[in-house]
């Protein structure tokens, strides 16, 4: 998985072509959440900035971070002026500034489980949101989908990411959704699935299935002949269901020794953020 996770490079303009971006309604939905102005986010694994782009449109003053500096690179071609870039992974960020937004969007999996949710507490104001979201694309058309995987057969079994936590595909709550739960810091954990269809050619397909990492990593002549095998049975515009899962999450409020006396200053601060302007 580590080698898969710093694939990237090498296609970042492909990625950056090839990917689309994410629906204004992800970002209704993590602002309805946040119920309070947002008006600063760190993102994990931000790529060439897909997601960076949404949240600073809405005038959010995005720390924009990404391991990987090809990735970066492109990035910085696409953001506004309000996006600061850092090439670090999630692992090499320390505790400092404290925002009210932290997100990753399709790179949460990729991230080091051992004490993934006190470093992202961490990040996080009091009060403050989590976000990860992201989906397989999907081949819409059952024949096409089974002529796909017939052609990468005797390279690839699948070219998914299976559920990092061993979450089997059939129960309600996804991961990340599923570790949120369990992590004392964390509340009201939320999860939100958003419909999403894309229909492009054949050639775009193969362009797009360049940048999946599970091709990224095949020996280079078993990937030139894994897309010419594929492209042999698409069709001329393909259809596929890219649906996006969003998880949200609470920073909890509540540190220890709660019975002893006035809230500490960190309950208090979260106390009035999450009341918001205008809310009694």
């Amino acid at each position: 998985m580590a080698g898969r996770a710093l694939s990237f490079g090498v296609v970042a303009e492909a990625y950056e072509r090839f990917r689309p971006g994410y629906p204004v309604e992800l970002l209704d939905l993590v602002m309805a959440y946040a119920s309070h102005p947002v008006r600063t986010a760190l993102e994990i694994g931000a790529g060439t900035g897909k997601a960076t782009r949404l949240f600073a449109q809405r005038g959010i003053t995005v720390t924009a971070t990404e391991p990987d500096g090809s990735m970066l690179a492109e990035l910085r071609k696409h953001v506004p002026a309000n996006v600061s870039s850092v090439q670090a992974a999630f692992e090499d960020l320390r505790p400092g500034e404290r925002y009210g937004l932290v997100y990753a969007a399709a790179a949460l999996h990729w991230t080091n489980p051992e004490n993934r949710w006190s470093r992202m507490a961490a990040l996080l104001e009091p009060g403050g949101v989590f976000a990860s979201f992201g989906g397989p694309f999907r081949l819409a058309d059952p024949a096409v989908e089974e002529a796909v995987r017939a052609a990468r057969a005797a390279f690839l079994e699948s070219d998914e990411i299976p559920s990092p936590d061993g979450t089997p595909p059939e129960q309600e709550m996804q991961w990340p959704g599923t570790e949120l739960q369990r992590s004392e810091w964390f509340t009201d954990v939320q999860q939100a699935p958003i419909e999403r269809h894309v229909t492009m050619s054949a050639h775009d397909y193969i362009g797009h299935l360049s940048t999946v990492s599970a091709y990224l990593v095949l020996p280079l002549p078993d990937r030139r002949q894994v897309f010419s095998r594929i492209m042999r049975v698409l069709p001329d515009r393909v259809e596929m269901t890219a649906d996006v899962t969003l998880h949200l999450a609470r920073r909890r409020c509540t540190g220890h020794h709660l019975d002893h006396g006035n809230p500490p200053p960190v309950i208090m601060e979260c106390v009035d953020r999450r009341r918001g302007p205008g809310r009694q």
